[in-house]
């Protein structure tokens, strides 16, 4: 391996063991809160960031290890994790009671093939806060995970990335010493494995000046800087943190389901977090673009009240179906009653047709995790395969009748690709087409597919050079996209298929691409104060077209392309 950090904790403070209770903490204990200000947070080994650029996963992708802590009075919660992730991958448990917890799952008819016991002190539950995250050197590279220092002085909990990267061989990198001694936490961090990442203000708060964690202060770029540093992360989104919301962690109310498409919790006008989130939202939708270089798409989904009908501004827990967790092929979403559960659990399988949406109880009486201020993703974690094989597609919603319409997708693996199709189908057929697909440029993979006037059904599936195969989404067949058919005049479709650009932020150059363009365009890229920095005609306007950003632009850059069709405007952001 690379690098292993070896971690000693040198810390016989008050706290190893006490955290290790029937009541889970909401925020800080009273202990906790007594010892944090003599608490050395930034304490280990110095370890540089990786030397080569990353990649941070996004939490859609592939998983080898579905990681979990396993505090014994949520023994049924925690069962019913088990029960789907051992389908799925193999489930890591931080436990020193293997006997107890094996004893409880094989009770429950859980075949243990697929769980790994590692025996561990831990502090508490929620090992999305404390554990690594999985970055990939050069796009589908080494596997490693990265590490930020835990916002809670739980010495046992802060260990547990070490206990991963032991046990799996895995190189570990830590934000530990100044001058990148980040302090961050996994339920406020959100990526699309593009580069860019959504969070709270509250990773802004913990670095500031005055922070209680004893870290170097930071400006915003500098936290930038070291998560592009550490986890690949070029375009950090920060939102205002919630008024009700006490831990401020973007996974109570937020969650990406794929590259463009945000899922957030809404509640009646005026409620709660309701006009906060909104206005979040809606700060997004104008100031950002999704990897694909076009708006994000958002989908609301109902906060479910307490039984007598209280909020979080009115006594009632903060209830959430997005904080949920992917585990390949199986989505793990917070469940409360039956008649709230019921029309938010068939969102979720419309949304992610094909997947295993399984609702797991986190508000009964026996175990009301969610009064803790948590639920699923937050007890859950996870590390990605060791060679991913990466497909990135911007899913088509329309197209225009007895039209061929262009399917390209970004496609990598350590070893090269071998193969890739599209298959697709129309909607209401049994079987499948198979159209093959072909290396364009710079890992561009294209095929064309004939679309009369059925909607189509589709999906993408790649076969590396080493033999791995995937498909993508990852549930192909039986999940898939679909395209509306003539729902779109020709001027509209034009503008749809323009897209980009890719990647975004960009340092050196950024890309377009053209599918049933008409006609020559007229490339024009200006600045945030409007002036034109670049302007020219594209003769040839299908296809890919490359523009290089010169060093001196900066900054937010608008490019408008003009042709037959109108006008339509994409924002790239310079780095």
């Amino acid at each position: 391996m690379k690098i292993l950090l070896h971690r000693y904790i040198v810390l016989g403070i008050l706290l190893a063991t006490t955290l290790v209770s029937a009541q889970l903490p909401k925020g800080l204990t009273e202990t906790e809160k007594q010892i944090i200000s003599d608490y050395q947070f930034a304490k280990y080994t110095m370890t540089p960031p990786p030397s080569v650029p990353v990649r941070a996963a996004a939490e859609w992708e592939e998983i080898e290890y579905l990681v979990i802590t396993w505090q014994a009075n949520y023994d049924g919660i925690l069962t019913q994790i088990v029960a789907a992730g051992v389908q799925e991958c193999k489930v890591v448990i931080t436990t020193q009671n293997q006997n107890a917890v094996a004893n409880t799952l094989t009770n429950a008819g859980i075949d243990l093939t697929n769980v790994i016991f590692m025996d561990r002190d831990w502090d508490s539950i929620w090992i999305r806060d404390y554990a690594g995250n999985t970055i990939y050197e050069n796009e589908v590279g080494d596997r490693a995970l990265t590490d930020w220092i835990y916002n809670r002085p739980r010495p046992n909990d802060d260990t547990v990335p070490f206990g991963h990267a032991i046990l799996f061989d895995i190189p570990l990198y830590v934000t530990d010493t100044a001058p990148n001694d980040l302090v961050n936490t996994g339920g406020n961090y959100m990526s699309d494995g593009l580069g860019n990442a959504f969070a709270s203000e509250l990773i802004l708060e913990e670095n500031e000046p005055g922070n209680p964690y004893n870290v170097s202060a930071k400006t915003e770029a500098q936290i930038d800087q070291i998560m592009e540093n550490y986890m690949g992360i070029q375009n950090y989104i920060k939102m205002q943190a919630l008024p009700y919301d006490v831990i401020n962690h973007i996974d109570m109310h937020m969650k990406l389901i794929d590259e463009q498409t945000l899922l957030v919790s809404r509640y009646p006008q005026g409620v709660a977090d309701g006009p906060q989130i909104e206005a979040n939202i809606q700060e997004v939708l104008d100031n950002e673009v999704s990897a694909f270089g076009t708006p994000y798409k958002v989908n609301w989904i109902d906060a479910p009240p307490s039984t007598s009908g209280n909020y979080p501004d009115s006594g009632g827990y903060y209830r959430t179906y997005t904080n949920a967790v992917f585990v390949n092929k199986t989505i793990l979403v917070p469940t409360y009653r039956p008649s709230v559960d019921n029309p938010a659990l068939a969102q979720w399988r419309d949304l992610m047709p094909g997947y295993n949406v399984v609702g797991i109880d986190v508000d009964n009486q026996g175990e009301n995790l969610i009064s803790s201020l948590g639920a699923i993703h937050c007890i859950t974690h996870s590390i990605g395969v060791e060679d991913p094989l990466w497909i990135v597609h911007q899913a088509i919603p329309t197209a225009p009748e007895n039209t061929s319409l262009a399917i390209e997708a970004s496609i990598k693996h350590n070893s090269g690709i071998a193969n890739a199709s599209v298959f697709y189908r129309e909607v209401g057929a049994t079987t499948y087409q198979q159209a093959a697909m072909s290396l364009t440029s710079n890992n561009i993979w294209s095929s064309n597919i004939t679309v009369q006037t059925t909607n189509i059904e589709y999906y993408i599936w790649a076969q590396a050079t080493s033999g791995k195969t995937l498909t993508r989404p990852i549930v192909a067949p039986d999940g898939f996209w679909t395209i509306q058919v003539g729902e779109l005049g020709t001027q509209d479709f034009e503008v749809k298929n323009i897209t980009g650009p890719f990647p975004n932020p960009a340092r050196e150059s950024v890309s377009f691409k053209f599918k049933g363009v008409a006609g020559p365009l007229r490339v024009t890229i200006t600045n945030i104060l409007g002036q034109i920095l670049y302007n020219k005609q594209v003769t040839q306007a299908n296809g890919t077209l490359t523009l290089e950003l010169k060093d001196s632009w900066s900054g937010a850059l608008f490019a408008t392309f003009t042709g037959s069709f109108g006008s339509t405007t994409k924002k790239i952001i310079k780095l």
